[in-house]
Order: structure tokens, then sequence, then C-alpha cells
């Protein structure tokens, strides 16, 4: 291909629409013109067979009252009448032979078709054809037919005028089609141009957006048409891109922070020990060993969480799921809790329904539930209350209900608190990663339930858990 057919224009959808549209509305035009053409001439055909049946009828009564020498009188006549170059007549015995004629000197050229005199024999019907006069540029149109019992009349009329009719309407057509061609490009450019303008703009505003900017918007223009729904669709997509981007930026700030604590108390041992006075102490070193492994244990507990967490939102957590007692499984975790909360002077209660299976992976829902009662625990301040409680919910749905008697969550945080690391300004000074209830709504989410936070009565927050109830009881 040409390097002039590489340039932008030429590989561009516009250029292709244009050819399309100016190929199709040519296409259509020719058929048009064809169809017409067509017509034009049939009609033009029809016309002159009717003018020769016309003459054919002349004959036959001619014939019928005078005999053969009138018809003789009559081919004369009417060939001087129409013009010896227009038409002329010949009768013919059915064997072919001529017995009388108008003047053919123009004519002499035109001979005796045996076929069409065999057909019209057989057939007994008038036939026609379309000859060539050799030698002229010229087209006639030929009869052959019955006069009398045994007279046929071979008659043939010049198409001139037709023939310049047709050749001027071809060149007319020619011509128009240059026009066609030349106004469909143009047409199909512009309308082309027209129709990919939201394209455009969408380009622009796309090939502007950086990293470091997402606030472009491709405008809108309320039409409701393809374009439109694009540009609006297009704009979701960045307002999603944004909101993923700032979730991140924020994520990752927010593992920093959670990291550099951990990190910097295990360096600090690292220097503690380095700089030991006393090589003798080893209760020292063994202190700062523990501390060092505690904090490791909670910056691998960390990172464990968050790749939970990540495999389950990518559909590639490997949960194992069996039939769970779901009652039993509450109450223990339950129970490891009840010294934590005696340490707080908590009133710590319960109230589960006993029997309750459903089908689910053992470890992470004690492992959600426990998360659920230590937060519960953790942000209840002293001499407050915790109640937990387990009961079916309709037919097919268990729902578990943590109630505490803390600061309570502020209303515009109650989705917030499920995301990674967040937590509110007033928990901050609390230990923490801001992973744990995460952590539990992807749990309940895997298990097709839900998890949700509600104001308490008399303050405090209700986190209610609803999942597929599965009775297991004969089991």
């Amino acid at each position: 291909m040409p390097e002039f057919f590489r340039t932008g224009f030429f590989r561009s959808i516009a250029f292709r629409l244009t050819v399309w549209y100016a190929g199709i509305f040519s296409i259509s035009s020719c058929v048009a013109f064809g169809l017409f053409y067509f017509l034009a001439t049939q009609t033009i055909i029809n016309q002159v067979d009717q003018e020769l049946m016309d003459k054919a009828g002349y004959f036959r009564t001619v014939i019928s009252r005078g005999g053969i020498v009138g018809a003789q009188n009559l081919a004369v006549i009417e060939a001087q009448a129409a013009g010896e170059k227009q038409i002329f007549f010949r009768l013919l015995y059915p064997t072919g032979e001529v017995f009388a004629s108008s003047s053919m000197s123009y004519w002499k050229d035109v001979r005796i078709d045996k076929d069409m005199v065999d057909r019209l024999m057989e057939s007994r019907i008038t036939v026609f054809n379309t000859v060539h006069i050799a030698g002229q540029e010229l087209k006639a149109r030929m009869m052959y037919t019955f006069v009398g019992s045994n007279v046929i009349l071979h008659t043939g009329l010049a198409m001139n005028a037709y023939s310049r009719f047709l050749s001027g309407f071809k060149k007319i057509f020619s011509i128009s089609m240059g026009f066609v061609i030349l106004f469909s490009a143009v047409s199909g450019m512009f309308l082309s141009r027209e129709a990919l303008y939201g394209v455009a703009a969408i380009r622009a505003t796309a090939s502007t957006i950086t990293g470091s900017n997402l606030n472009e918007r491709v405008p809108e223009s309320g039409s409701r048409d393809e374009l439109d729904l694009l540009a609006v669709t297009f704009n979701r997509m960045l307002d999603r891109i944004s909101d993923l981007v700032k979730s991140m930026r924020e994520m990752s700030d927010n593992i920093a922070h959670d990291l550099k604590s951990p990190l910097t108390r295990i360096r600090g041992f690292a220097e503690l020990a380095l700089i030991q006075e006393t090589p003798e102490d080893i209760e020292s070193y063994r202190t700062m060993a523990a501390n060092t492994i505690e904090e490791s244990d909670r910056l691998l507990d960390m990172i464990n969480t968050m790749l939970v967490i990540s495999r389950a939102e990518a559909g590639e957590a490997e949960f194992e799921c069996v039939p769970v007692d779901l009652s039993a499984m509450i109450i223990d975790a339950w129970d490891l809790f009840v010294p934590l909360a005696e340490d707080k002077q908590i009133t710590f209660t319960q109230q589960v329904d006993k029997a309750l299976w459903i089908q689910g992976d053992a470890g992470m829902l004690q492992r959600a539930f426990a998360n659920l009662i230590d937060n519960a625990i953790k942000y209840t301040p002293e001499k407050g209350s915790v109640h937990l409680t387990l009961q079916t919910w309709g037919k097919e749905l268990v729902e578990i209900q943590i109630k505490d008697s803390g600061p309570g969550i502020d209303p515009q945080n109650r989705e917030k608190i499920f995301e990674r690391f967040f937590r509110e300004e007033s928990s901050r000074t609390t230990p923490g990663t801001g992973l744990g209830l995460s952590l539990a709504k992807t749990i309940i989410e895997q298990h097709a339930g839900s998890i949700s936070v509600q104001p308490g009565e008399d303050g405090g927050s209700i986190f209610i858990v609803i999942l597929p109830h599965r009775n297991f009881e004969i089991i």
C-alpha cells in the first residue's frame, strides 16, 4: 500500500464510513438508473411492437376486402407515407419467398430470417426480433406475422429516434453518476464526522487523563442517543477509576502507617540488643526476642488477613464448605472472650438457639465472629454490656446480632468501617489494624450472607449478620 494511504485520515473510521456511504449510495443509484433504463427500453419496444401490430391489422383488413393486389399497393403507400428509411414491408409465401414489397433500396441488406419464419409456422403466433443493420449504426425491430391464410407479412421499423433517446439517457446517466459519487462522498464525509464528533470528544478527553489528573469528563449532550450514552458510560467509568485510585492511595497510606509502628518497634529491639552492655543478661535478650516475635506475628497476621481478603474479592479464595453447627461454634467463640469481658467488668450475655446448622468453612466463620465479638468488647467501656443473639430468620436464613454499649458509629461511616484499614478518628488510639471488619465482611459474603450495622436504641452499635440456613440436625 502506498505511504500516502497510510496516513491517519485514510485509516480512520470517518474515511471508511465515507467510502461505505458513497459506495452504497452509488450502487443504489446505479440500480435505480438501471431499472429505469430497463423499464424505458421495454416500454419503447412494446410501443414499437404495438405500432407494427397496428400496421399488420391494416394489411389483414385490406387483404380480406381487396385481396393480394390491395396489400401490394398498401405496402408501397405505407412505406412512402412513413418514409422509406423508416419502415419497409414484405409479403411472403409460407416458404419464405417474397412476392411483394415496398422500396427496399435502404433495406437491401435485411435478409429473410428463416428461423423466425419457421417459428411462426410452428406456433402461428407473431414473432419479433431486433437486428443491427450491417454497415450502419442502426437497429431495427422486425416482425413476422400472418395477414392472410397463406400470406406472411415481414416488416421492419427503424429505431433511430429511440436509439438516440437511449444513447442520450446513457450519457446523462454517466454524467449524473459522477455528480452522485462526488455528492455522496462529500455528504458521507460530513455525516460521518458529525456522527463521530462524540467519539472524538471521548478520545480527546481520554488523551488528557493521566494518573494525577482524573477530573476531566466528556461533555454529555443529553440527547440519550448511542454516543451520548457512551459518554455517560465513559464518565461513570472515570468516576469508578477515580474512586478506585483514591481508595488505593488511602489504602497505601494506611498500610504504610500500620506497618511502620511494628517495624519501628522491631528495629528498636534490635538496636537495644546491639548496645546491650551486659552480655551475660540472657533474660533481656529473651525478652527482646519475644517482643520481636510478637511484632513479627502481628505483621504476618496483617499480611495474611490482607491476602485472604484480596483472594476472596478476586474469587480465588479456597473455602472448605462442610456442615457446621453454627450454634456450638458461636458459643465456643463466645467462651473464649469471657475472661477479657470480665477484666473490663462488662455484662457479657448471649441467647443462642440450639442446633442451627449451616454449610460453610468453620475456621473462617469462627474467625469472622471472633473479630466481631472482639470489636464489641474492645470499644465497649468498663462496666458496659455486650449481648449476642442467634436465631432463625424466616425459613431459609439465620440472624446473628452482636449489640454493644460503646460510643456508636458515625452514620456517615457505617459503610466505610467495612473497608480495609478504615478507622474512625475516635478509634485511632485503640490498638488494631483496621482489617477485622473488612475480613468479617469478606468471609460472610463468601458464604452468601450479608453484614450491616445499626445504631442501638440506648446508644452503641448492633452488628447484624444474615446467613443462609440449612438444618443438619439429623447429622
